[in-house]
């Protein structure tokens, strides 16, 4: 198990690294626990038989940073492989991604320091206000803003451009939060996310007990079956393997807007994976079992092509 690291997201690293560590040895597994910011990997004594579960989250962890020293290593992890792993983590790679594969997603511009005002002016009036400003690569929605006026937009950028050399301004989708899990070309049951926040952003995410999930039920027709259906073919787009999260709005027409894929999702005791496996009866040490037997399934570095992807699959609990 690696958690940890030396990102903004270390707290939340460890916390989800720690509750699967517990919950697998719930289960009878052999489990060690390890933070690359004390111990680096190369410096670890890897065993032949040794699948690492990745709960590495932000900068290092997501971005194929981590994937990329244990491919060098011969160490088999869960998850994805170097360059779904990056393309992933940057918002605005993610984005062109899905654009080239039909994926709807909401139109943005990146903005890198020095930007030109008017790049960003022109997608407000195109788009309309409020925007969302994001850093391009980082996770758990830090530095997310939802803006209206000028004076917002400002700090909000200065802020995002604190995380990170690139910013991303994107058109704000009025509508429902949903979430889907997806554990290869399976996906776990769609969510909507009920928040008195303006966003779903970090502080919802982690802190604020008043944020609940519910379970639309998964009929023909229905928007819970769109919403799966997008989220599988933004993952074909990216290439992802493993267990994955994506992020979509819902607006009021009912159409599903992709708005980021999460390589590895949080798996705290407030994380929305771990609720949508207990809806199907997987506890947090089973899902953490079918993440590694996804890993023993193909050859290290494998992705999903769309060509190889079955439309439908379905996964037995035991």
């Amino acid at each position: 198990m690696l958690a940890g690291g030396d990102s903004p997201e270390r707290d939340i690293s460890l916390a989800s690294g720690h509750a699967v560590a517990t919950a697998m040895r719930e289960l009878g597994g052999e489990v060690r626990e390890i933070d690359p910011a004390e111990v680096p990997v190369s410096e670890c004594d890897w065993a032949a038989g040794d699948v690492v579960l990745l709960a590495l989250h932000g900068p290092g962890g997501e971005d194929g940073t981590i994937q990329a020293a244990l491919d060098s290593l011969g160490v088999r992890y869960t998850g994805c492989g170097v360059e779904a792993s990056r393309l992933a983590f940057s918002k605005s790679c993610a984005k062109r991604c899905f654009e080239s594969a039909g994926v709807p997603t909401p139109d943005a511009v990146v903005l890198e320091r020095g930007f030109d005002p008017r790049v960003a002016a022109e997608l407000v009036s195109r788009c309309g206000a409020p925007v969302v400003v994001k850093p391009d690569a980082q996770g758990s929605s830090l530095g997310v803003r939802l803006v209206d006026t000028p004076r917002e937009f400002s700090d909000a950028v200065t802020r995002a451009f604190s995380l990170g050399p690139r910013v991303l301004v994107e058109r704000a989708v009025a509508g429902e939060e949903w979430s889907v899990g997806m554990l290869d070309a399976w996906s776990l049951p769609a969510m909507v996310i009920q928040t008195p926040c303006e966003l779903f952003d970090f502080e919802a995410k982690y802190l604020d007990e008043r944020t609940k999930v519910s379970f639309p039920e998964m009929v023909p027709g229905s928007t819970a079956e769109r919403v799966v259906e997008v989220s599988r073919r933004a993952c074909e787009a990216i290439g992802t393997r493993g267990l994955v999260r994506v992020d979509l709005r819902v607006d009021a027409s009912g159409c599903p807007w992709v708005l980021e894929i999460n390589t590895i999702p949080g798996l705290t005791g407030h994380s929305l994976i771990p609720q949508a496996a207990a809806r199907v009866g997987l506890s947090l040490g089973q899902l953490a079992r079918r993440m590694i037997t996804s890993t023993l399934a193909g050859p290290r570095g494998w992705h999903i092509r769309q060509d190889q992807m079955p439309r439908r699959r379905e996964l037995s609990v035991s």
